[in-house]
């Protein structure tokens, strides 16, 4: 957000929430990391409380992060209530990240770790049943969350990377756009707002040599954007975009997901991912974020370091 010099530095709260095994322990960690007041599992009705000492002008309370999840069972009813209270304070910026994941991830990994959903303490019921009621009574939560992060196909180091990206700056983010390619074989990106389907375009993994590579190849890249029917939605969609990112900037998100989807998420979606991330770039002055969540899965290569 920006500000005048002359004008009063506020404090930061981050509200850290989502689905249990979504990855709300590597967030808060990641926080700590680059300078935020962390506090794991606060009762939702301790909120105000806690902003009434941020006020105070503790410098260590400048940037706080405060992870609620539903250990927290009745108290986690309130959080929406206490968290309308805290907006009305015009001393602090309160945002709220979100994090999903797949039910099929999310069994995955409480098989890895064998704890107990939180839902499912007593034991009397299926993991994917716990799993399906947390989500019913998040979805409210998700609603109201400034950032909604999908960490199905993210392995810690990249959700490190995420989270850095967002908010390791002096300045609070004011709005960020990723543009993100996938393929539908591994299921739709969840955390999208907007998805574009582009199966409809020529395939290059019918041409035998382009079929190992990924879109980012400067070979597969040229052959995508070779066909008149790739140029026409692209400038219909960055018409499209153009017209509609600031809008939604102007309705006070402070994130944007565009979903490029083809069929594998290797070459097509990546090459127009790739594409449309560079001229919203050149168009906004916000932050613009690229990722190709399954070119490499499809490819067989080893994914570059920094998405590891």
């Amino acid at each position: 957000m920006q500000r005048e010099e002359n004008e009063l530095v506020k404090s930061e709260l981050l509200v850290v929430t989502g689905l249990s095994g979504a990855g709300k322990s590597v967030v808060i960690q990641s926080l700590e990391d680059i300078g935020y007041f962390c506090v794991d599992n606060l009762p939702p009705i301790l909120l105000p409380k806690f902003v009434e000492l941020m006020e105070q002008g503790n410098p260590s309370l400048q940037k706080v992060a405060i992870a609620i999840d539903l250990r927290g069972k009745e108290l986690f009813k309130s959080l929406i209530q206490e968290i309308d209270k805290i907006k009305s304070n015009d001393n602090v910026i309160v945002d709220m990240i979100f994090l999903e994941a797949s039910n099929e991830r999310l069994i995955s990994r409480y098989k890895e770790t064998r704890r107990a959903h939180p839902l499912n303490e007593n034991g009397q019921r299926s993991l994917i049943e716990s799993i399906d009621e947390e989500r019913e009574l998040l979805s409210e939560i998700k609603g109201i969350a400034n950032y909604t992060i999908d960490t199905s196909h993210m392995k810690p180091k990249a959700l490190r990377k995420r989270i850095g990206d967002y908010f390791n700056r002096s300045d609070f983010p004011t709005f960020n756009i990723n543009v993100t390619s996938f393929g539908f074989k591994h299921g739709i990106q969840m955390d999208a707002d907007l998805v574009f389907d582009v199966r409809f375009l020529p395939n290059p993994h019918y041409v035998e040599e382009l079929r190992p590579l990924t879109g980012e190849d400067e070979v597969v890249y040229n052959y995508v954007m070779k066909w008149k029917e790739t140029n026409m939605f692209y400038e219909k969609l960055i018409d499209l975009l153009t017209f509609m990112v600031p809008r939604y900037q102007k309705e006070g998100k402070s994130q944007l997901v565009i979903a490029i989807g083809c069929t594998g998420g290797q070459h097509r979606s990546v090459a127009l991912a790739k594409r449309i991330g560079t001229e919203l770039k050149e168009k906004f002055d916000y932050n613009v974020y690229v990722h190709h969540r399954d070119a490499y899965v499809e490819s067989g290569v080893k994914q570059k370091d920094e998405e590891n």
